[in-house]
């Protein structure tokens, strides 16, 4: 595959900002309610120790 052209690096730059522009009233709004929602650790920690459990079962047995 050849690399990208310069006019074409230049364009997907402008083609990126203009997404995080169009994009960015929803992810203020998303990052204001996140701040106020309840935080709920224990719904988070639990399966990731059980996925960390899992990986080390499986290691164990190999």
């Amino acid at each position: 595959m050849e690399p990208m052209e310069t006019w074409e690096k230049v364009l997907l730059g402008i083609l990126a900002l203009l997404v995080l522009l169009w994009f960015r009233p929803g992810i203020k709004q998303m990052l204001e309610r996140s701040r106020q929602a309840k935080k709920d650790w224990p719904a988070v920690i639990l399966p990731l120790a059980l996925v960390v459990l899992f990986v080390i079962l499986l290691i164990a047995l190999v």
